[in-house]
């Protein structure tokens, strides 16, 4: 086996190990339910627990950005496994309001800890090698999650396991992950603050490098003046921030329509969206978006914005459990779908090592959203909203973006129109 597939190959065996947390899917039913002793109502889950992960992302993800470069993301990776195994453990023997809190502190580095996975590979292999590891760790990912979502769906409707008992499938996982992770290959070089102080060119010139915060900066200030490059990482951004707020609370929305489901779907329904979702990224890959108009793919970003709006529409007006299932799937795929196509377009204009500054500055500014859409609809000082109401927010939120995207692509046309015009006159 070739050296940078056998190392792809450990990478995401990690990420599939990871993944596969078949008890979170019913982590709602399970909070809920009489398993714990916790005695914490939907209320209080929608605005004192899942909020905390939020805000924990938000302050950890620059720092581990840039700690992972300077670490060598081997060990951010370990940390990353080791924040599953206290999260599961803590689910499994904790029993306060207040340990819960903190175990969602916790799930925020274990998100914030992802860029490790996402990166480590591309300081490990050729760079003639990006694309096919680069879809082996997001498939591995993918795949994980579907096996972890399929096995949990049978168990509960068969009854071999409860809600509780599937907990100690997602912290023997972790467990293996962790384990798993230190047979990863130390990283020699960096993108940032390990990469030798000099180089000597074809011409035998020596050429010394920027230190690493000023190649961040040079990075930063090259990808950002490029309008292309802020169109897409603006939809990125805001589509980011939408979909964690519909993923995050979609089980206490489910909770709310039904609260005592003859058999709960959850499962089914995260592994419908994860396998239809991982189509539509592949045919996105295959649209060859960077062939499209400026004009064409505002119009593109503007259909798909208003159609996931409505998606989530569909998950909570008609107030039917099954309907609200459906309308999760399509907004899953759907997003799968738009996140895939501005991706590629913003990593068209990249510089190829500057692809994990952009798209972690892309998710922190998604999370500065959400942290901001959390204070002004969840913590009660500006709004207070039930949970149907907060999913009518989110589902306008989809809509209002991609009105605002036909606008511009309208504008654009009829800029392009009249300045076609006045060179043929």
């Amino acid at each position: 086996m070739e050296k940078w597939l056998k190392i792809s190959v450990i990478l995401c065996v990690f990420g599939f190990l990871k993944e596969i947390r078949p008890s979170e899917p019913y982590i709602t039913e399970y909070l809920l339910g009489d398993w714990n002793g916790r005695n914490v109502t939907e209320d209080e889950l929608n605005r004192h627990v899942y909020p905390v992960a939020t805000y924990s992302n938000l302050a950890q993800l620059i720092i581990v950005f840039l700690v992972t470069d300077f670490l060598r993301y081997k060990p951010l990776i370990v940390v990353s496994g080791i924040s599953g195994i206290i999260i599961w453990g803590m689910l499994l023997w904790t029993s306060s309001k207040e340990a819960l809190q903190t175990l969602e502190f916790f799930y925020g580095t274990y998100m914030a800890t992802e860029v490790a996975y996402y990166t480590y590979i591309y300081a490990k292999v050729d760079k003639v090698y990006y694309p096919k590891v680069s879809s082996h760790t997001r498939a591995a990912m993918l795949l994980g999650k579907l096996v972890a979502s399929i096995t949990s769906q049978l168990l509960i409707y068969y009854e071999a396991m409860d809600y509780k008992e599937l907990h100690y499938l997602s912290f023997a996982f972790q467990i293996a992950a962790t384990l798993w992770a230190f047979f990863l290959p130390s990283v020699k070089n960096s993108v940032y603050f390990h990469r030798g102080k000099s180089t000597v060119d074809e011409e035998g010139e020596t050429t010394t490098k920027l230190s690493g915060l000023s190649l961040i900066w040079h990075h930063f200030k090259n990808s950002y003046s490029n309008p292309k490059v802020v169109q897409w990482s603006i939809w990125y951004a805001v589509g980011v921030c939408g979909m964690y707020q519909v993923f995050t609370y979609i089980q206490i929305l489910w909770k709310a329509i039904e609260p005592e489901p003859d058999v709960a779907w959850n499962a089914g329904v995260d592994a419908a969206h994860t396998f239809i979702g991982a189509i539509f990224a592949l045919m996105a890959g295959y649209l060859h978006t960077g062939r499209m108009s400026s004009t064409g793919s505002l119009l593109l970003l503007a259909v798909l914005s208003i159609l996931e709006g409505g998606a989530v529409l569909m998950s909570v007006m008609p107030h039917n459990l099954y309907a609200s299932y459906a309308g999760f799937i399509i907004f899953g795929s759907l997003y799968a779908f738009t996140i895939t196509i501005a991706s590629a377009e913003v990593a068209r204009f990249l510089e190829e090592d500057s692809f994990g500054l952009v798209f972690g500055f892309n998710t922190f500014v998604a999370l500065i959203l959400q942290t901001v859409m959390n204070i002004i609809i969840l913590d009660g000082a500006v709004l207070t909203l039930g949970i149907e109401e907060q999913y009518m927010v989110y589902a306008f939120y989809f809509i209002v973006i991609g009105i605002i995207y036909l606008v511009f692509a309208i504008l654009e046309y009829f800029n392009f129109f009249k300045s076609n015009k006045v060179l043929v006159e």
